[in-house]
């Protein structure tokens, strides 16, 4: 049985330079990063150049690098603390966030009475930025606009650089889920007035338990994991020498390949589609996944022209194949729930029929994805 990986936007594969380079960290340089002697100031010293390197490559400082455990570590840091240290009283967000900044914001509401708006969404989840303004205009409280980048479930792009300029000339922070843009979309926040952002390894064939949160220098936030003096102070815990490493051999892998990687998962895409409307003829890609000037070219959501009956098996199916794809994003995996994303923007017969996100890398190639196409087509003919 072919064995085929489409849930990249899951998670990756991870690079054999980055395996190669953990290992070397996890059998040299075992020492604690906070100890004064030898072993603990030569992991001290790799932990300072990894965040260098991605403040280089991101044209921001060292000191606004903070690494953590992840992306939805970083997302609950910066609104929780945005909340408790900084007097935000309104945060203002979309329904198709990620459960990072969703779940998290619910919770401040009902700790700290703070008030929860959601931006009007266009009929393919985008947020419709006249409104946005509105809300921004709408009364004098402290606000912190939440909005992520690239859409995780259906790869919608959001335009960053309109977005923090509008919060900046109405005095609010802008905080980007950038988990599904780090590593596939190049960067300059020396130009982009946004003030919090967040990355996870994993998305870019990284380790995974590792990633770091851009907090703009001198943005009065106060850590949120408290304990040792780590991380700056901003966050305490021993720091996983190895993961950082390998965050950074792999950040560097993904910047350094940036434009030959993007233009080949982009013809996957491209090839993906065109094959998809041709062999299964009353596709619908959800959201703007199916327009390659408005989406990530690492992902497209499709729903598929099969009834409800026939969709129960669709996954299952695939999954005997050999094929991994996914109903909707990783972490909704264990629910029952549909997608939130998906809800928002399809009607009620729409959401009868099976949608399906399937994601690409450097890693994949056409023949997977012509086998892929088969057994699909062998199933609607089913």
């Amino acid at each position: 049985m072919q064995k085929v990986y489409l849930d990249n936007a899951a998670t990756t594969r991870v690079r054999d330079e980055v395996i190669a380079k953990m290992n070397e960290a996890l059998s040299t340089c075992y020492g604690n990063p906070s100890s004064t002697h030898s072993y603990g100031r030569s992991a001290k010293t790799a932990i300072e150049k990894a965040r260098k390197t991605i403040a280089t490559y991101l044209n921001a400082k060292p000191a606004e690098i903070i690494f953590t455990s992840g992306g939805t570590e970083a997302d609950n840091m910066i609104l929780r603390c945005a909340v408790r240290d900084l007097g935000i009283t309104t945060i203002i967000t979309s329904r198709v966030e990620h459960h990072a900044v969703l779940h998290t914001a619910e919770e401040l509401e009902s700790e700290y009475g703070i008030k929860l708006w959601f931006v009007k969404l266009d009929g393919y989840g985008n947020p419709d930025l006249a409104h946005l303004e509105e809300l921004l205009q709408k009364d004098t409280s402290k606000k912190l606009v939440s909005l992520m980048h690239v859409n995780n479930e259906i790869g919608n792009l959001l335009d960053v650089q309109k977005v923090a300029e509008l919060c900046q000339s109405h005095e609010a922070l802008f905080h980007s889920d950038t988990v599904q843009s780090i590593g596939h979309f190049a960067w300059n926040v020396d130009e982009t007035p946004i003030d919090f952002m967040t990355a996870a390894a994993h998305k870019f064939h990284g380790p995974k338990g590792i990633g770091f949160a851009f907090v703009r220098k001198n943005s009065g936030l106060k850590p949120l994991i408290v304990g040792g003096a780590q991380e700056r102070g901003f966050r305490a815990g021993t720091e996983p020498y190895h993961n950082i490493v390998g965050l950074e051999e792999a950040f560097i892998a993904a910047y350094d390949n940036l434009d030959n990687e993007r233009d080949y998962v982009l013809g996957l895409k491209k090839y993906f589609v065109s094959k998809l409307k041709e062999e299964l003829p009353g596709v619908k890609f959800n959201g703007l996944s199916g327009e390659f000037d408005k989406s990530t070219y690492t992902l497209v959501n499709v729903c598929l022209p099969f009834d409800k009956e026939k969709s129960q098996l669709l996954l299952f199916n695939l999954d005997l194949k050999g094929i991994a794809c996914s109903k909707g994003s990783a972490c909704q995996s264990g629910s029952q729930m549909g997608s939130h994303v998906l809800t928002q923007i399809l009607d009620d017969e729409e959401l009868q029929r099976p949608s399906l996100r399937f994601s690409f890398s450097k890693y994949n190639s056409k023949e997977e994805l012509d086998y892929t196409l088969g057994v699909l087509k062998e199933f609607a003919a089913s």
